[in-house]
C-alpha cells in the first residue's frame, strides 16, 4: 500500500469516525444550551471553592464518574456480541465488601483502605470472570448467564452486610475516594480518565482492540483464523467486573456507605444507554470509547436538564427514551435517507431535464 494510499485510508476512517459522534455532539450541544439559556453561563464555567473544582457540570461529570467506568467495561462486552446485566449487582458487591471491612477494621488506617479496596476490585473481577467463563466455555447465553447474579449478586451483598448499612466515618481516607481533590480536580474525575485512558491504549495501541472486533463481528472467521475467543471474551467480563467494583467504591466513598438495596440500582441500563448513544452497535464488531464517555455526560446532563427546566423527577426515564430514539433515529442513515427523500425528490423536479441524445445515423450497407 503506498503512502498516499494509506493516508486516505487513514481520512476515512476518521470521516467515517467523526460522522459517528456528530450526532450524539449536537445533541449534548443542545442540551448545554438549554441548560445556560435557563440558569446562565454559571452552568458552563467551573469555579474554585475549599480547593475544588465546582461547579453544576463539574458536578454532573463527578456524579457520572461510577456510570463512566461501567460504560467503558460494557462498551468491550457489546464489542464482543455480549451483554452484562449484573454490573449494578456487582456495583453493590463492591461497595458491600469495601464498607464492611472498613467497619471492622481501623477506618483512618491508609493501610486497611488500600486492602478494603484492592479486595473488593479483587472480588469483583473474578465475579465478571465466572460471567465470562459461563459465556465462553460453558455456551450460556451473555443475558442469561449475567440475569443470573443480577437477581442473585444483591442478595450476596446484604449477606456480606448482614442486611445493615454500613458506614464508614467522614475522617476515613476511604471517603477521599468520592469527595477528594487532585490539584482541584475531584478524585471520582480523575480515577474515570485514568480507566478511560488505559483502556483506549488497551485496545488501540495493541492487537485486543482489533481482537474484539474480530469476535463480536464474526466469531466463525476468528476462530478459523486462530483467534482465542474465549479467552479474549473472560478477559473483556473480567475488566468489567473490576470497572463495576471500582463504580461502587466510588459511590459508597461518596456516600459514606453501602446500601446493598439500592447502590448501583438499574445503572446497567444507564450503561447500555449510554453505549447506545455512543455509536456502539448492540450486534458487536465496531465499538467507540469516545462515543460512550460523550453517551453518559448526555445521560448525566440530561437528569440536571429535568431539574433546570422545571420538570418532576418522573421525567427521567421517559426523557432517557426520547434522547436515545432521537439519538438512534440520527445516526440511522435510512432514517435520514427517509426524512430527505421528499427534498430530494423536489430538487430533481426542479433541475433542468437532461437532452436526449439524437440517435446515430445507420450507416448504409457496404456493396
Amino acid at each position: 500500500m503506498s503512502a498516499s494510499t494509506s493516508l486516505k485510508t487513514g481520512r476515512g476512517r476518521a470521516g467515517a469516525y467523526f460522522k459517528r459522534l456528530m450526532w450524539p455532539l449536537i445533541v449534548l450541544a443542545a442540551l448545554l444550551i438549554v441548560n445556560v439559556a435557563v440558569t446562565g453561563f454559571d452552568f458552563l464555567i467551573p469555579d474554585v471553592h475549599d480547593d475544588r473544582l465546582s461547579g453544576a457540570f463539574v458536578n454532573i461529570l463527578r456524579r457520572a464518574a461510577p456510570l463512566l467506568l461501567i460504560a467503558l467495561g460494557m462498551t468491550l462486552v457489546i464489542a464482543t456480541k455480549g451483554i452484562d446485566l449484573s454490573v449494578g449487582a456487582v456495583y453493590a458487591i463492591g461497595a458491600a465488601i469495601a464498607c464492611q471491612y472498613l467497619m471492622s477494621r481501623d477506618q483512618s488506617s491508609i493501610g486497611a483502605v488500600v486492602f478494603a479496596v484492592a479486595l473488593a476490585l479483587a472480588i469483583a473481577a473474578v465475579i465478571g470472570a465466572w460471567n465470562g467463563t459461563m459465556v465462553a466455555y460453558f455456551g450460556v447465553q451473555p443475558i442469561v448467564a449475567t440475569l443470573i447474579l443480577m437477581i442473585a449478586g444483591r442478595g450476596i451483598a446484604q449477606l456480606i452486610t448482614g442486611g445493615h448499612i454500613p458506614t464508614v466515618g467522614d475522617t476515613s481516607p476511604f471517603v477521599e475516594l468520592g469527595r477528594g481533590a487532585i490539584g482541584t480536580v475531584p478524585v471520582p474525575i480523575w480515577i474515570a480518565a485514568a480507566v478511560f485512558a488505559a483502556l483506549v491504549l488497551l485496545t488501540r495501541t495493541t492487537a485486543l482492540g482489533m481482537l474484539l472486533e474480530s469476535v463480536g463481528g464474526n466469531p466463525e472467521a476468528s476462530r478459523l483464523a486462530g483467534v482465542r475467543s474465549k479467552g479474549i471474551t473472560i478477559l473483556v467480563y473480567l475488566i468489567t467486573g473490576a470497572c463495576a467494583g471500582l463504580a461502587g467504591i466510588l459511590g459508597a466513598a461518596n456516600l459514606g456507605s453501602a446500601d446493598a438495596n439500592n447502590g448501583g440500582l438499574w445503572i446497567e441500563l444507564d450503561a447500555i444507554l449510554a453505549v447506545v448513544i455512543g455509536g456502539t452497535a448492540l450486534i458487536g464488531g465496531r465499538f467507540f470509547l469516545v462515543g460512550t464517555t460523550i453517551g453518559v455526560v448526555i445521560i448525566g446532563t440530561l437528569e440536571v436538564t429535568i431539574i433546570n427546566v422545571g420538570l418532576s423527577s418522573q421525567w427521567q426515564f421517559t426523557a432517557k427514551a426520547i434522547v436515545v430514539f432521537i439519538v438512534a433515529m440520527l445516526q440511522s442513515p435510512e432514517f435520514r435517507a427517509w426524512v430527505l427523500r421528499p427534498f430530494r425528490s423536489r430538487r430533481a423536479r426542479r433541475s433542468p431535464a437532461e437532452p436526449t441524445p439524437e440517435p446515430a445515423p445507420e450507416k448504409a450497407p457496404v456493396t
